[in-house]
């Protein structure tokens, strides 16, 4: 296992955990936009389960690789969709923020299929 691999996989799981949490404590630089988006409020707990699932099975997928390649896709599914929700919201100028996020998830899985 490389050390790029294993040092952007965690940096993947940090960011969507930090995200995740976000969500979890109503961070209004998140949840406002997430109304202004036309996400139901009762989806926001599901969203944030589905980010801290994601970042938990980064993590384990260093130890069960096919663990992280799940969680991997499953993350990179999810921020398209966001990225498809900002889209469909006229709120072009907030695309980058879930790339950001996407980035290094789509980077450790990667550098995961060259470890």
């Amino acid at each position: 296992m490389s050390t790029a691999y294993t040092v952007v996989t965690v940096l993947g799981a940090v960011m969507a955990g930090f995200s995740a949490g976000s969500v979890f404590f109503r961070a209004p630089w998140v949840v406002q936009p997430l109304a202004e988006y036309g996400v139901p409020r009762s989806w926001w707990n599901l969203l944030g389960a589905a980010k801290a699932a994601g970042a938990v099975g980064l993590l384990v997928g260093l130890a069960v690789p096919a663990v992280g390649i799940a969680a991997g896709i499953g993350l990179v599914l999810y921020f398209t969709g966001a990225v498809v929700t900002v889209l469909r919201a006229r709120a072009a100028s907030h695309v980058p923020f879930p790339l950001v996020y996407m980035a290094p998830v789509v980077a450790s899985l990667a550098l995961g299929a060259f470890a």
